[in-house]
């Protein structure tokens, strides 16, 4: 059986077109993947992401465990504050990565995929064991909605009394939207300004549609999992399952900045530095074709005549009008402007690795 959210029924209700992702029955689009993202990027978009997974770490020592299970250096967190982080196996693999806020030094939210939530939680549970700390898989309790683009701001303003301009990027505050106790953080998946709304699920419907309602003059649209991902792709935004995953590690993904080696001891830390002090022998790269033709999930990469990977994440990219991706190449073919080829349904098409991001927002309000 599939699960749904909370807003199961008004994505049905706008006509959604619905898929099956990582078990849940989501909305894959409404009025189109290419509308969507660029509203996303030039007026605001509104996405459903209730299912992703929340786990609470709850006590004494909520700080150390979450400090032994992630790279990041969770010491460095002030209350209200969050942090992108990763989970690492013992080999330095990518558990998954996260986002960990700290509500205060003895309650920590850790904010998983939804792919991974039952692993994520049996992996906390099981090195919590030893600490006077309580995980709680409290995912049900939670709704999560994403406002992103550059009018998010101005749009969720006229539901709430609090002043959202004293919210910085990565830090979340006890917020009434529309008279609903909320929590609100300044991040997102996109590129873009925006905020994440963490609701009790019985009050999703109405901060749902109240959004819809008075960002619809602003250029709100409701969006789908395709310009989720078209829009994280330009900002060169990591896919776990797609561009990293247990047999890559953080810093192979380019992720090695939320790696703090000089913090202690941690899951996977001696993998890690033994890696760092060696040297990488691939490594992720953005690229973009040099034909019309895009790159997909899954097509070979091709250097010499012999296949040396896949494309890990590619795809038409609507607001640079270009074709653009990520996939892992040999570390003596990553500089910036090597050439490469890959597989498109049995033709050799040229491409080149390019800087990353490909897309960085240039304003953050309207």
């Amino acid at each position: 059986m599939l699960k749904r959210t909370p807003l199961y029924e008004s994505h049905s209700a706008i006509g959604a077109k619905i898929v099956d992702f990582a078990g849940w029955e989501m909305p894959v689009q409404y009025s189109g993947p290419i509308p969507e993202h660029m509203a996303v990027r030039e007026a605001a978009g509104l996405f459903d992401v209730s299912h992703m997974g929340e786990v609470e770490i709850i006590g004494a020592d909520a700080l150390e465990l979450v400090q032994r299970l992630t790279t990041n250096d969770v010491s460095k967190l002030a209350d209200n504050q969050a942090q992108y982080s990763i989970l690492t196996n013992e080999q330095g693999g990518v558990i998954d990565d996260l986002l960990v806020y700290r509500i205060n030094a003895e309650y920590f939210l850790l904010v998983v995929n939804a792919a991974n939530s039952g692993k994520d939680f049996a992996w906390i549970k099981q090195h919590a064991a030893s600490l006077n700390v309580e995980a709680k898989d409290v995912s049900a309790a939670y709704a999560l909605l994403a406002l992103q683009g550059p009018r998010a701001e101005l749009i969720l303003q006229e539901l709430s009394d609090h002043m959202l301009d004293h919210i910085p990027y990565y830090w979340s505050q006890k917020v009434k939207v529309d008279g609903v106790e909320c929590r609100v953080s300044r991040t997102g998946y996109t590129g873009e300004d925006g905020f994440e709304i963490f609701c009790d699920p019985k009050d999703a419907r109405h901060i749902w549609n109240r959004l819809l309602v008075v960002g619809h003059d602003k250029g709100l649209l409701p969006c789908g999992l395709a310009a989720r991902n078209t829009t994280r792709l330009e900002a060169a935004l990591r896919l776990w399952g797609n561009d990293m995953d247990e047999t890559t590690t953080p810093m192979e993904a380019g992720l090695g900045w939320v790696v703090k080696l000089g913090k202690g001891d941690f899951t996977g830390r001696d993998a890690l530095d033994r890696q760092k002090r060696e040297g990488l022998t691939r490594k992720i790269v953005g690229f973009e074709m040099e034909d019309r033709a895009p790159a997909r999930d899954g097509y070979p990469v091709i250097i010499d005549g012999a296949e040396v990977g896949k494309v890990s994440s590619g795809s038409p990219a609507p607001y640079l009008k270009k074709n653009i991706g990520l996939a892992y190449l040999p570390i003596e073919h990553t500089a910036t402007g090597t050439r490469f080829q890959i597989n498109i349904r049995g033709r050799e098409v040229a491409a080149r690795v390019v800087e990353t991001p490909f897309y960085k927002r240039q304003r953050k309000f309207d």
